[in-house]
């Protein structure tokens, strides 16, 4: 089979005493808490509107701190977008389409579209390494596809998967690195096959478009996996910006054993005990759940269900950045010395909770 490449008044003062402006400072300042309020228990759409409509001429008014945005309620409701780990598989499930995981993925990504709805998305793959101490992010807004494997038909190096990148996001993830003390640096990359392969299943270009800027960063050049939870802390502040992380890889990934599966996927034991031990780590509690992760590196079936740890690795960055959010296996297949299991951190938001903080990347 083919294979792949190796973020007062003052005391003393009485009320007639005190100017006319600060009475008009302080009802508007008990304006604001009252919207402030409403917003973050009724923060529909439709009740965010009608809030609008009644506290739009308070906007400007200055209270001795900056102007409360009554659209902007990240400040109050604090949404973040939900992180995925995608089991990519090899650039062949793209054209499988009665395979379970290729309909599976594509759940993941009407889920991602009609509910989540990311303004930008922020992927690791397995299939990119920087530096021992350094990260690399893809600054390029043009990028063109790698086609990362070999020994697969010909028709396979000519697909094509529209995406776009952006400097405003690629810096945001720059400065949040570099702020928890990450060294970074931007390059100019195309997409690897653990992106656009896995993106062309659950963002079909034609039936289910992500019509968002993508961003790529690497994962390090190491097998730490402390390391790489650091990773996802250190961007997980994008999430509350309607940026959603996506991290791909594969839950158990043995290449080496595919041949003695070919004409029977029963999973082989290290798939089976590695997949359920995966499971158990990501669904414990989050304040166990980075040295839960950090364990399953140093299990004996460790390296049976992964030879090299880069396509496990993605999964430490994506618990990493949940934060207390919690994890969930959405689905599973063991099939072979491959599972298929896909994850999310975080709930998936209902009706418009993002919306308002909804909009515009610029390139």
């Amino acid at each position: 089979m083919a294979s792949e490449q190796p973020p007062h008044t003052r005391p003393g003062r009485n009320a007639s005493d005190i100017p006319q402006s600060s009475h008009k400072r302080a009802i508007f300042t008990g304006l604001a808490l009252l919207a402030a309020f409403l917003i973050a228990a009724f923060g529909t759409e439709s009740n965010l509107s009608f809030l609008r409509r009644i506290f739009g001429s308070f906007h400007s008014v200055r209270v001795g701190v900056e102007p409360y945005n009554i659209r902007n309620t990240s400040s109050v409701v604090k949404m973040k977008t939900p992180i995925y780990f995608l089991s990519h598989g090899g650039p062949n499930i793209m054209f499988d389409v009665e395979h379970p995981a290729y309909k599976k993925l594509g759940a993941i990504g009407r889920e991602i579209t009609t509910k989540v709805k990311p303004r930008a998305v922020v992927v690791f793959s397995a299939h990119w390494q920087g530096g021992r101490d350094t990260i690399y992010v893809n600054t390029a807004e043009m990028t063109d596809l790698i086609y990362d494997f070999y020994g697969f038909p010909d028709h396979y190096y000519k697909e094509k998967y529209p995406n776009v990148g952006s400097k405003e996001v690629s810096s945001k993830v720059l400065d949040a690195l570099k702020e928890a003390g990450i060294s970074a640096k931007g390059v100019k990359r195309g997409l690897d096959h653990g992106v656009w392969a896995s993106f062309k299943c659950a963002f079909d270009p034609e039936s289910n478009p992500l019509n968002v800027p993508i961003v790529q960063v690497s994962l390090f050049d190491t097998e730490d996996p402390i390391q790489h939870y650091r990773l996802g802390e250190a961007v997980a502040k994008l999430r509350e910006e309607n940026i959603m992380i996506i991290v791909s890889g594969m839950a158990v990934h043995n290449l080496r054993d595919l041949r003695f599966t070919f004409s029977n996927p029963t999973p082989l034991p290290y798939t089976v005990s590695f997949d359920e031990a995966l499971k158990d780590a990501v669904t414990t509690s989050p304040e166990e759940r980075e040295e839960a992760l950090a364990a399953l590196v140093k299990r004996p079936d460790a390296r049976q269900a992964h030879p090299s740890f880069d396509h496990l690795l993605p999964i430490h960055v994506g618990a990493g950045a949940a934060g207390a959010d919690r994890g969930e296996r959405l689905w599973t297949l063991k099939e072979g010395s491959m599972s298929w299991a896909q994850f999310r951190f975080g709930e998936v938001p209902t009706g418009s909770a993002l919306s308002a903080v909804r909009g515009g990347i610029v390139g």
